[in-house]
């Protein structure tokens, strides 16, 4: 009986894949603006984001509205679990925000977010997230949202983890 409760709250915590593939839709604006900003003095003038990065990042801003319902399911499961970051400077301040509606917490969302972004971009990495970018930019949004759901499920975070298939194709 323990194993099947253990298993059932796992599962509770589970994130819906489609909402992982919202949240990196969702995010994508949010990031490669802190990337180019952090990275104003690293980038080369001729590299992909000086070229093709504004339109490869004009499909997931447009992506944004439809995404936030998920994005912000994504959020407030991932700051129910154990491992979330409620003892982060950044998980102090959305619990404190999680009491809004959530339109009313879009731009703590989106500023805080950003801000975290890009505390952690280290010079070095620069050319390699530009790379990145590159790599996935043939790619349409929901394509590089559902990767990124698949390898968190393949990876087996467990900070929740992805909910397996059949209880994604319930849980919305």
């Amino acid at each position: 009986m323990l194993t099947a409760q253990t298993a059932q709250a796992q599962q509770a915590a589970c994130i819906d894949a489609r909402d992982v593939s919202d949240a990196v839709i969702y995010a994508m604006p949010i990031a490669y603006d802190a990337a180019r900003t952090a990275c104003a003095n690293r980038l080369s003038q001729d590299g992909f984001i000086a070229r093709r990065g504004e339109s490869f990042i004009a499909n997931y801003r447009s992506g944004q509205e439809k995404a936030w319902p998920g994005a912000y399911r994504f959020l407030k499961t991932y700051m129910a679990t154990s491992d979330g970051p409620a003892g982060s400077e950044g998980g102090d301040a959305m619990a404190a925000l999680s009491g809004l509606p959530p339109e009313a917490l879009r731009p703590f969302v989106d500023a805080l977010a950003g801000q975290m972004i890009a505390g952690e971009i280290k010079g070095e990495s620069c050319g390699r997230i530009e790379r990145g970018l590159e790599l996935v930019s043939p790619l349409p949004a929901e394509n590089v949202g559902g990767l990124a759901a698949f390898i968190f499920e393949l990876a087996d975070v467990k900070a929740p983890s992805v909910c397996p298939a059949a209880a994604s194709a319930t849980k919305r």
